[in-house]
């Protein structure tokens, strides 16, 4: 559930269908649901991110309220918002240099468990081919924990705090400084039907089993959990309260939504991975966007590893 990414989270049994755009000066509201983010609504109505946040007045990175109204505009109305938000200043012309086969470095970041150079470019605000130019890698290139890497011009400075502090608003699920592991994973996921490897393959991949781990999009957890998908968890799969301060109960509220694509999509692993990490509704209306062909294959490989097939 990122954030990271991206990314996400929208329940088949909740998903309002994407408004298709109508003609010049026709925007239609949307609801948020449960899991969404500014990104995922602008992925299912098939625009930029830039594009709809200019067009409602917030910026790219903003987090969008469960049940408010975001308007989605038509090309037109999208367009005219891009091109009339305002512009940076011009940069300074830059001495002349040598030919460069790459934009030069602006700092650096080093890889953390369940790290993707998908998920570290979103981070640093560059795209996945700037940021594996610049390191001499493939833009579908697997990451290694504890690898350093040099961010290209248009990531933050080095001299800036990485990650910026993150202010978590009031609900659940709240970030602890705990771990947990495989095997306990497992076990919560045997108690509820799903796959043990699955389930630990996710959560690494998500935060490499750190229930301290927020996410730009403030997904929370191990499980990456969004304060909107933890409510509705609750008061739909969840036959218990849960405790938001719990790292056991973070990695339950993220197996019962598992076990929800699971039913959802008949036990179709690969689009449940894929509905984890983009929303159910945008994988049905979309197909598998880029990052998250990257991050099913990412999960996939790491089933394996702890002990799936």
């Amino acid at each position: 559930m990122k954030a990271r990414r991206f990314l996400k989270l929208t329940f088949s049994i909740l998903a309002v269908p994407a408004l298709a755009a109508g003609p010049a000066s026709a925007a239609v509201p949307h609801t948020v649901q449960p899991g969404e983010t500014l990104w995922s609504i602008a992925a299912a109505n098939n625009m930029h991110t830039n594009a709809l946040a200019a067009f409602n007045g917030l910026s790219a990175d903003s987090q969008v309220v469960l049940g408010s109204a975001i308007q989605i505009p038509s090309e037109d109305e999208a367009l005219t918002a891009v091109n009339s938000a305002p512009q940076a200043a011009p940069a300074e012309p830059a001495a002349a240099s040598q030919p460069s086969s790459g934009p030069p470095p602006a700092g650096g970041y080093t890889v953390k468990p369940g790290d993707t150079l998908t998920g570290i470019a979103a981070n640093a605000g560059v795209t996945p081919q700037a940021l594996a130019a610049m390191n001499g890698l493939s833009p579908d290139s697997q990451v290694v924990s504890g690898t350093a890497l040099k961010l290209p011009a248009g990531a933050p400075p080095a001299s800036q705090p990485q990650p910026k502090p993150t202010v978590i608003p009031p609900g659940g699920p709240q970030p602890t400084p705990a771990h947990t592991s495989s095997s306990e994973i497992g076990q919560i996921a045997g108690q509820h039907g799903v796959p043990g490897s699955l389930a630990s393959a996710i959560a690494w991949q998500e935060s490499g089993f750190n229930n301290g781990a927020v996410s730009s999009a403030n997904a929370r957890g191990v499980m990456q959990v969004m304060p909107g998908t933890w409510e509705w968890v609750q008061q739909n799969l969840a036959q218990s309260q849960l405790d938001p301060a719990s790292t056991q109960d973070n990695v339950k509220a993220g197996v019962l939504y598992l076990r929800q694509l699971l039913n959802d999509t008949g036990g179709d692993q690969r689009t449940a991975i894929a509905a984890y990490y983009q929303g159910l509704g945008s994988v049905r209306q979309n197909g598998l966007l880029p990052e998250t062909e990257q991050y099913v294959n990412n999960v996939m490989a790491l089933e394996g590893r702890f002990g799936g097939p």
